[in-house]
């Protein structure tokens, strides 16, 4: 019977092919693979096989006369400015051996090339390989271009994300008015649903045809025959487009392994991605940590505390820093169990793990029960400082253990509970009340931070103080849920009504916004600028106007649904998407569209092991979530023209 196992284990076969060639080599590498390799070894598998260096795919870099061989990994079609920075490194170097691999297969490149028929061999990539030695200056030097896709990363035993498929994200309803603008009146859409692939812009659609070739190499490389089913619109020209592909109706006629592949748009459910009541470990961990440069799924850990160092304004740029992907299996179990796990038992087993190590090593531990803090978790891990082989065998468990720590002392963890508080509040407020009154409970919490408040003492920072960001995320909370608010007969009077009040929030949003001191990443997203000298009113208010014509449609992303479409239930707290479970086959591929949180990972787990425990489940998704992921991808994405390296 097919395992699970089987589909975590294909992004390492797939990086196999890449290590084959590496030997006596300089790699050149993209972000998106890099990260992809990232969660599959790391950068010590390239040089364990033989690489002598690992470089940024970059037109700044280059390599010296004693550096004969390169190998270039890149995520995007080998056209435009992907073909421009291999030509600049190439010309600054002096190479007499190159090979190529790019994720994206032939049959896509054809189809960019405008060949629809089927073809012999690899042309495209036959006419590169010419390329590439004539920009090494002889036509008789080694040129190798070929397909791989390494575009997953098994984050865990139950998670495998595209980190080159991070920003795909299904679409709302400014881009139905974006297609239809260019459509003659008679053919507009009515709907997203109705929208097909061949309405989709050409950089959407190769991004789309790219993910269904990824997705049917992983299918044959074990040997799947895939049900597909699909929950949304994005998700339904996914799964159309996998079923179409030619390559995939050969394999199911022959492949001997039965699976079902859902498909499901992030869209149909944006309360559970921004909301704060999830309750799990590492979904704080990767909010309240700074992202690794490149990367939309690992971050930052400090490491000072394994060091002798003085904490300095200096110390963090001598310092490497620590990360949570991991290769020794004791820091996989732990990671594992902190995605899946409720807060409280994720930092215990963080606590067990780390006192377990300790004992392993004879360290002077002080065994404490009850209440896990980050001082006690930083005492026990500096204790690994005094032995360099105990910090190399628990490398892994001590990078997690100061995540941990770092993520339980951070100054803006206090927010994460204000937010929580406030959506338990909208949420009592929506079984009784039309959006107009509940939208309008947000108006007193638009107010700039720092500004005097008579009920705490003077006008500082309070560490709980909702700042733009979580307020944002309370924006997209609401409108998301907008819907299952008590009906109203929406005459014009109660339309008039919520224009004023969005006209309110709007001017109360700008004046916040302006007011910051510091942008955060999704405020320079938002507003095209890096710092809040570049910031105008007028610039903002554009801005935020533009974020509300995409909320005003996220109430409607469930109408086409006959059921499912609610995910409130006024009788309980939470009550998230109940997703739909084709239960004909013994594995189950649950493929989120948008991302998945890590506390939907733990809901997806117990439902299962409830009520199908002889069901095996896998989540594939486009990235793994953080709550203010959602507001980037809905108001700072170009999600009808992805870069696609063109």
């Amino acid at each position: 019977m097919l395992a699970t196992e089987e589909f975590t284990r294909f992004p390492l076969l797939m990086w196999e092919k890449v290590l084959s060639k590496v030997k006596k080599s300089v790699v050149f590498m993209d972000d998106k693979c890099a990260e992809a390799l990232h969660w599959s070894g790391g950068a010590a598998t390239l040089l364990e096989a033989g690489a002598r260096n690992l470089k940024q795919f970059s037109s700044f870099e280059a390599c010296g006369v004693n550096e004969p061989k390169a190998v270039f990994v890149v995520s995007t079609l080998l056209k435009g400015r992907t073909v421009d920075i291999i030509k600049d490194i190439i010309s600054l170097s002096h190479f007499q051996y190159c090979v190529v691999f790019t994720t994206v297969a032939h049959s896509v490149h054809l189809l960019v090339n405008k060949v629809t028929t089927e073809m012999e061999g690899s042309p495209v990539f036959e006419q590169f390989e010419e390329k590439l030695c004539e920009w090494m200056g002889n036509m008789n030097y080694t040129a190798e271009v070929m397909h791989v896709p390494v575009v997953f990363a098994p984050v865990s035993q139950q998670l495998i994300v595209a980190p080159p498929f991070a920003h795909l994200f299904p679409l709302l309803s400014p881009d139905l008015e974006a297609i239809n603008e260019k459509r003659p009146e008679k053919r507009r859409f009515a709907s997203l649903n109705d929208i097909d692939m061949h309405c989709l812009p050409a950089e959407l659609q190769i991004e789309v045809k790219s993910l269904a070739s990824a997705l049917n190499s992983m299918f044959e490389a074990t040997g799947t025959r895939e049900e597909s089913f699909a929950l949304g619109p994005m998700s339904r020209i996914i799964a159309g487009e996998l079923a179409n592909l030619p390559q995939a109706k050969n394999r199911r006629k022959t492949a001997p392994n039965k699976a079902s592949i859902i498909f499901v748009d992030r869209t149909m459910d944006l309360t559970g991605a921004v909301g704060h009541h999830g309750d799990n470990l590492v979904e704080k961990v990767l909010t309240m940590l700074k992202l690794l440069p490149g990367h939309v799924t690992d971050v930052q850990v400090d490491m000072l505390e394994l060091t002798s160092l003085h904490k300095t304004p200096h110390s963090k740029n001598i310092l490497a820093p620590g990360c949570l992907a991991q290769i020794q299996s004791s820091a996989r179990s732990l990671w594992d169990a902190m995605l899946t796990s409720k807060h409280k038992e994720g930092v215990i087993e963080v606590r067990r793990q780390l006192v377990e190590a300790a004992s392993k090593e004879n360290l002077p531990i002080k065994m404490s029960m009850g209440r896990v803090t980050p001082e006690q978790l930083c005492s026990y891990i500096q204790l690994f400082r005094s032995s360099r082989g105990a910090l190399e065998s628990h490398c892994g468990v001590l990078q997690l253990g100061l995540a941990t720590a770092q993520t339980l002392r951070h100054p803006s963890l206090p927010r994460w509970d204000s937010c929580l508080a406030f959506e338990r509040l909208l949420l009592q407020a929506l079984g009784d009340a039309d959006f107009p009154a509940v939208l309008r409970q947000l108006l007193p919490l638009m107010k700039p931070r720092g500004v005097e408040d008579t009920s705490a003492s003077g006008s500082r920072l309070r560490e709980d103080e909702l700042g733009p960001d979580e307020l944002i995320l309370l924006l997209v909370y609401l409108y998301s849920l907008a819907d299952e608010t008590q009906p109203a007969d929406h005459d014009t009077e109660e339309e008039e009504e919520l224009e004023k009040l969005e006209r309110d929030l709007i001017g109360a949003l700008t004046l916040v916004i302006s007011r910051e001191k510091e942008l955060s990443p999704l405020l320079q997203k938002l507003t095209g600028c890096t710092n809040p000298e570049e910031l105008t009113a007028e610039r903002v208010h554009s801005a935020v106007e533009k974020m509300f014509k995409t909320l005003r449609g996220l109430s409607s992303t469930r109408n086409h649904l006959k059921q499912l479409r609610s995910i409130y239930t006024a009788s309980d707290g939470i009550h998230q998407v109940s997703r739909p479970h084709p239960g004909d086959n013994p594995l189950l591929l649950l493929f989120m569209v948008g991302g998945v949180t890590p506390s939907e990972l733990r809901l997806i787990k117990e439902t299962v092991a409830t009520h199908r425990p002889g069901t095996q489940v896998l989540v594939l998704s486009t990235r793994l979530l953080r709550p203010t992921d959602i507001p980037e991808l809905l108001f700072g994405t170009q999600r009808l023209v992805p870069d696609i390296g063109v």
